[in-house]
């Protein structure tokens, strides 16, 4: 079996008028502003994942700046969800400064099968995720529901590119350290979050940090797998392409040419993933 944690799905009513989103709220605007940047469907993703050998894809929101526009991408990924119920998991979105709102539509999503909340964007949101007035009974209400929590991350160097952000390991550690019990997934690498796993406190304030590569290939050189082994565990490590920024044949093919144990390969591609999704194991 293999999961690719980390891909973006929108409706054709999205992808048929992309400038009313544009127009309609920033982080859209950032990300799909260009006509190369593409937007795919839910069955444009099973066709990637059918031609992949990809088993299963979870399908992120992304960090709307409204509450409406967070509960009209959530309605396509809750249906995507029931059409494709063996190939497709979803996250929501939500916007946590809608208080009331935004608890609300966690558990409503919960009750529709949503496994987590995600790729967040504080940054473009509008808020600070070490802002406990605004976050504690967001978490809460994620915590109630069993589920997990993806966030967008940023290199504090290296290259800008649309999209990038400030969401920093010195932004997202204290976010961290005031929720050591919440599972966290941290897109990108965790914009290198995990190079600090060797100061004995951050490693242990990282007990519920998980890390996922999306758009690596992107990114950073192979090496980098070697290195995040070593420092926090394959155990903690969760592949993902990104898709469609980024192809999932690339991304996996990048994996499986990886020279690392075949057993690290597998708790990357997909072991992780099951345990933190309850998947049963499954023939390949």
């Amino acid at each position: 079996m293999i999961i690719d944690f980390h891909t973006h799905v929108f409706s054709p009513q999205i992808k048929k008028n992309r400038n009313k989103y544009i127009d309609s709220d920033p982080c859209f605007a950032i990300l799909y502003s260009k006509k190369d940047s593409r937007l795919i469907t839910a069955d444009e993703l099973i066709a990637s994942m059918d031609e992949s050998g990809i088993d299963i894809s979870v399908i992120l929101n992304i960090g709307w700046i409204t509450h409406e526009l967070c509960v009209e991408t959530n309605d396509y990924i809750l249906e995507s969800m029931a059409r494709f119920p063996d190939r497709l998991i979803g996250f929501c979105s939500v916007q946590p400064q809608s208080y009331e709102a935004a608890i609300d539509e966690i558990e409503r999503c919960a009750k529709e099968g949503i496994r987590g909340v995600g790729e967040i964007r504080p940054d473009m949101q509008l808020f600070d995720p070490r802002d406990e007035e605004v976050m504690k009974p967001f978490i809460n209400a994620v915590m109630k529901h069993k589920l997990m929590l993806l966030s967008h991350a940023s290199e504090p160097i290296g290259r800008s590119y649309p999209g990038k952000g400030v969401l920093t390991p010195e932004v997202l550690y204290p976010f961290i350290s005031n929720y050591p019990d919440l599972i966290i997934i941290l897109a990108h690498w965790g914009g290198g979050l995990p190079f600090y796993a060797l100061m004995p406190e951050v490693n242990k304030a990282m007990k519920n940090v998980f890390f996922d590569t999306a758009a690596s290939p992107l990114l950073y050189r192979p090496q980098i797998y070697e290195q995040v082994v070593q420092l926090v565990g394959a155990e903690r490590i969760l592949f993902g392409s990104d898709y469609p920024l980024a192809e999932q044949r690339r991304a996996l093919e990048e994996v499986t040419s990886l020279n690392i144990p075949r057993e690290t390969k597998n708790l990357i591609l997909a072991d992780n993933a099951q345990k933190l999704l309850g998947i049963m194991d499954k023939a390949v």
